[in-house]
């Protein structure tokens, strides 16, 4: 199974819609997501994208982990995921976001992606890391995503 791994930013007047225009920004705003904690399955791919390709038709359920930051300007909104597995064997991606600079979201992931393969004893090649950080002007919201999406979406019902 591939996943694809995405990210955006967006800014706009509400909260909710600068997380939708982050999601355009990845072209996963179309997906009913559907958030899982964080392990590679044994056999899957994970390739960065940065704009995900067309995964299904609008309203599909997509199986994604997350890591999401908003904020209301003036700030700063960053977020970053990281990924770690060694050949068919599973491995585990790590999220972290918040007001903060883009050095702080990549270090926490990077500790602890590192500190969930040794709580599982799993040995993996070096960590991948993407992280994406948007700046919110005084009377908007801004909105910042990483996402790795699993496979192609699927119908709700």
């Amino acid at each position: 199974m591939p996943i694809r791994v995405a990210w955006g930013t967006g800014s706009a007047p509400t909260e909710m819609a600068a997380y939708d225009a982050a999601l355009a920004d990845a072209n996963l705003h179309n997906y009913n997501l559907v958030a899982v904690s964080s392990v590679v399955p044994a056999d899957a791919s994970v390739e960065a994208v940065g704009t995900a390709p067309d995964l299904g038709p609008a309203g599909n359920r997509l199986t994604v982990v997350e890591a999401h930051a908003d904020t209301a300007g003036p700030g700063r909104a960053s977020a970053a995921l990281a990924w770690a597995a060694r050949g068919d064997d599973p491995g585990l991606f790590y999220e972290a976001a918040g007001e903060t600079s883009p050095d702080d979201v990549e270090s926490r992931v990077t500790a602890g992606i590192d500190a969930g393969l040794e709580l599982r004893d799993w040995d993996a090649d070096a960590p991948e890391v993407r992280s994406v950080t948007v700046e919110a002007e005084p009377g908007e919201y801004a909105a910042a995503v990483v996402l790795a999406a699993y496979g192609d979406s699927e119908p709700l019902l």
